[in-house]
């Protein structure tokens, strides 16, 4: 125990790694309970949703024109990320199997990569950069100003209101986006594949056909599809936990995009060590 120059007992500074102790567990607690109160949110929504749809009150008119903004913001950037995304693909797995002697499987080996994995990620990564941003900063506006507790006080329900319509369009909008980054993938990786690698279109597309089934294809929307409500119900937590002003708005915007995809690779994993639990041969 240190002694000031009054005499008084003065605490010895903390070690710098109990420091880095204290700080990560507060962090993965935080992190852990901000997953758990999405989750939350996510099963309540479902069951609005569910009910509403029963009643023929479902809100269809607000999930289009949710869905059609968030095709407006990650169509094209999709097409962008996945023409170099196939063709990163098609090159590195192509400059392998050419050096095992194996060009024919050029085609199978590329398009089995980006179904499973590539669309999927690249589809929950646009999904979390583009689309939880604009619907955190949208319900994180809406409660800056008060009209979330406005809501409330007249008895309505946010997430009937609010947030269903974004799940739904999201989960609508998530196998979409997939099917059209499959397909962009998959044709760019077929031209390097064909112009630099000198692999003939008919062996490639042969190869492709023979190792690619329908549930490969069914795995990769539903992963999809699982990454969409991943992403959108983190970012209407974090939008609608949202305090502090224009500040606390942009705090909530980063952390539903930082967590939103952080999510996603961790849920990726776990589905792909399942499917491979229950389709090894597939996987393989």
């Amino acid at each position: 125990m240190l002694e000031s120059e009054y005499g008084d007992a003065i605490e010895p500074p903390p070690k710098p790694a109990a420091v880095l102790r204290r700080n990560f567990a507060e962090t993965v607690l935080s992190s852990v309970a901000t997953l758990g109160r999405a989750l939350r949110i996510g099963a309540h929504a479902i069951a609005i949703g569910a009910t509403d749809a029963a009643r023929g009150r479902f809100q269809v008119r607000e999930t289009l024109v949710q869905a059609w903004f968030l095709i407006r913001v990650t169509a094209v950037p999709s097409v962008l990320m996945a023409i170099p995304f196939g063709v990163i693909v098609s090159a590195q797995v192509g400059n392998i199997v050419t050096q095992l002697g194996a060009d024919s499987m050029i085609g199978a080996a590329g398009g089995l990569g980006v179904i499973k994995q590539g669309a999927p990620m690249a589809t929950a990564m646009l999904l979390g950069g583009a689309g939880a941003a604009a619907i955190a900063a949208d319900l994180g506006a809406r409660t800056v100003r008060e009209e979330i507790d406005a809501m409330r006080v007249m008895g309505v329900d946010p997430v009937q209101r609010l947030v269903v319509p974004r799940i739904a369009a999201m989960m609508l909008v998530a196998p979409l986006l997939n099917i059209l980054i499959v397909f962009v993938g998959i044709a760019s990786g077929f031209a390097v594949a064909v112009t630099a690698l000198e692999v003939t279109p008919g062996s490639y597309w042969q190869s492709f056909g023979s190792f690619t089934t329908p549930i490969d294809v069914w795995v990769s929307l539903i992963k999809a599809t699982l990454f969409g409500f991943l992403v959108v119900i983190i970012a209407c937590q974090r939008g609608l936990e949202a305090k502090g002003g224009p500040r606390g708005v942009a705090d909530g915007v980063n952390a539903a995009v930082v967590m939103s995809v952080a999510a996603v690779v961790v849920l990726n994993t776990a589905i792909t060590q399942v499917v491979t639990m229950f389709l090894p041969v597939r996987m393989a």
